[in-house]
């Protein structure tokens, strides 16, 4: 495929260049290479795959609310937290009082994106700039920030990457009124029916969204939202559950690297959208591998309280469910989940403990202790 130029980097009247992008899609299109087309076809392949793998979890939602964590904590790494996806988790419940002070961002961004998930389940997709300010409000508002980050509004005012100041940047984006035009055009493209295939599409959405940045902060993590959701919109997943946070965040310096190709002069759009396709194609096969030890998971499990007596299986089998969507849980959960005393509440969770289905989080903990179903846990947690 011919290099293609998607942008300029022109010279601003206060001093410095700015890329300003050419009207996009390009006039000729997108020709690519077979090999691409061939990766995209897999990364189809291995969507619908996962889709329906997913369909035959009883409980899907669990597994996508795990799946919605995991996304929002590597999302949030690339951008600089270091709370974890275990952070958020006792975060929500409020297990843990020591948790980091940034598992905030993850705790946002889950929200951002359950927003969105709720906003495409109970309307008709909204057009793409209003989500886009949407999901960034619900991302920002009340958000931890070195800088105003204008929540749910697009910037009034020139921003950079990297660098102390637009003339010393890595990147500057387009100023104000080019960004205005590039929106347009963005929106056009994302709403349009067209040749170019959708898992393709979704890449190229992403790509020219960090590249119009049209935020002020929180570009990258409402970026990252709307491959999902594109794909969600176009029907290529019943429920959003392809996420390519924890690529990304694996491979950063190279995500960077693809992207900034993506914005040069003469972009190499086939470098990105190589690198995008291998995203899918992995994090895919990923969660069809997930999905697979979370079965195998509960059939193990399963059979553990089934070899409790009656009354005490009865009552495990309120508490096992539910731990797939809060695998961190005190006494004081269990109380919630079973109405029973704490005394009873302890019961059920030292036969866990005793069936190697929860750990304690801290043995040396005397009061106050939290346990983990660790087992499954791991599943989900990224080794890299």
């Amino acid at each position: 495929m011919p290099k293609i130029e998607i942008g300029r980097n022109i010279q601003q009247k206060e001093g410095f260049k700015a890329f300003v992008p050419n009207p996009f899609p390009p006039k000729a299109g997108f020709d690519f290479n077979p090999e691409i087309l061939k990766k995209n076809n897999e990364a189809t392949r291995l969507l619908g795959k996962l889709d329906g793998i997913t369909k035959l979890l009883p409980d899907a939602d669990f597994f996508l609310l795990m799946y919605l964590r995991k996304d929002a904590a590597s999302s949030s790494q690339i951008e600089g937290t270091r709370a974890t996806m275990i952070d958020a988790i006792e975060a929500e419940v409020k297990i843990n009082e020591s948790i980091p002070e940034d598992v905030d961002d993850i705790l946002h961004y889950i929200n951002a994106l359950n927003y969105g998930i709720k906003r495409i389940t109970a309307d008709n997709f909204p057009m793409a700039l209003r989500f886009a300010r949407e999901l960034h409000g619900k991302l920002m508002q009340k958000a931890r920030a070195t800088h105003f980050s204008d929540p749910g509004e697009f910037r009034k005012s020139q921003n950079w990457i990297g660098g102390t100041r637009p003339d010393n940047a890595r990147f500057v984006p387009p100023p104000v009124d080019e960004m205005r035009k590039a929106l347009n055009d963005f929106e056009l493209f994302f709403n349009k029916e067209d040749s170019t295939p959708t898992v393709i599409k979704a890449g190229l959405v992403h790509a020219q969204f960090e590249t119009i940045h049209p935020f002020l902060d929180g570009n990258g993590r409402t970026g990252r939202m709307l491959i999902t959701f594109y794909l969600w919109k176009e029907g290529f997943l019943e429920k959003p559950v392809l996420f390519l946070s924890s690529y990304f965040k694996k491979h950063q310096k190279i995500y960077y690297e693809k992207l900034a190709t993506y914005q040069g002069e003469e972009a190499d759009v086939s470098e990105w959208i190589e690198f995008f396709l291998d995203g899918v194609i992995e994090i895919a096969n990923e969660a069809i591998d997930i999905v697979g030890k979370i079965t195998v998971r509960r059939e193990e499990d399963m059979r553990k309280i089934q070899a409790f007596g009656k009354r005490a299986s009865e009552s495990a089998m309120v508490v096992l469910p539910k731990l797939y969507g809060q695998p961190i849980i005190n006494n004081s959960i269990v109380q919630k989940w079973t109405g029973f005393t704490r005394a009873g509440a302890q019961t059920v969770i030292e036969r866990f403990i005793q069936k190697g289905i929860l750990t304690p989080k801290d043995k040396d903990k005397k009061y106050g202790q939290s346990y983990m179903y660790r087992k499954y846990l791991d599943i989900f947690i990224d080794k890299n």
